[in-house]
């Protein structure tokens, strides 16, 4: 767990929806320094509901201040296609913030830096529309995901602009990984389906 979310946790207050009543986002840490579930709590009465998507105030935590510097958004049309692994080297490392606005997906992020305790560990959870779950992917973590349905809608926060010269990826059938996707993998591009293998060599993302 990182420093900062540590600090927060300790903060009953800021995980207490009862105590800050205009609390959207809940934060969850995993067992990967820095990764993080975000789950949104809208407010909902019988005209609809009100989601919030970003709060640099709640997520101050997690981005450490820095700002989100471009949104992107993706639709991914069929079941079983795999985007990633992709990530971006320093000085372009981002934290990048995953949510599925329409449809499931199987959202990995994998921890690449050099000297983590988990490194090489990954976590993966599912992202659905009806679940609102968001994930944090820090800065020398990997990202890369499944559709579990057709019309797969995601939407993207990253605190730094994609620069191509910096990108870095693995092949998500790497066995070194072994990551668990759900499905077959499908309708790789193909640039993810000529990424290399950890074991061409690989000694870590130094931050």
């Amino acid at each position: 767990m990182s420093n900062q979310l540590r600090a927060v946790q300790a903060s009953k207050d800021f995980y207490d929806p009862n105590a800050v009543m205009s609390q959207r986002l809940r934060l969850q840490p995993t067992s990967i320094d820095g990764v993080v579930v975000i789950e949104r709590q809208p407010i909902e009465d019988q005209r609809g509901w009100f989601d919030r998507l970003f709060c640099a105030l709640e997520l101050e935590p997690i981005t450490g201040g820095k700002p989100i510097v471009q949104v992107n958004r993706s639709l991914t049309r069929r079941r079983g296609t795999v985007r990633g692994l992709h990530f971006q080297y320093p000085p372009h490392a981002e934290i990048k913030i995953v949510t599925c606005l329409q449809g499931e997906i199987f959202d990995v992020a994998v921890d690449l830096r050099a000297g983590s305790p988990s490194f090489l560990g990954w976590h993966a959870m599912r992202l659905s529309g009806e679940n609102r779950r968001m994930l944090v992917i820090p800065e020398g973590c990997a990202h890369g995901f499944q559709t579990l349905s057709d019309d797969c809608e995601l939407l993207y926060l990253h605190t730094s602009a994609y620069a191509p010269a910096a990108e870095g990826g693995f092949h998500p059938a790497d066995p070194r990984l072994a990551i668990p996707w759900p499905l077959p993998l499908g309708d790789l591009s193909d640039r993810d389906r000529t990424l290399p293998y950890i074991d061409q060599g690989f000694g870590g993302v130094n931050l």
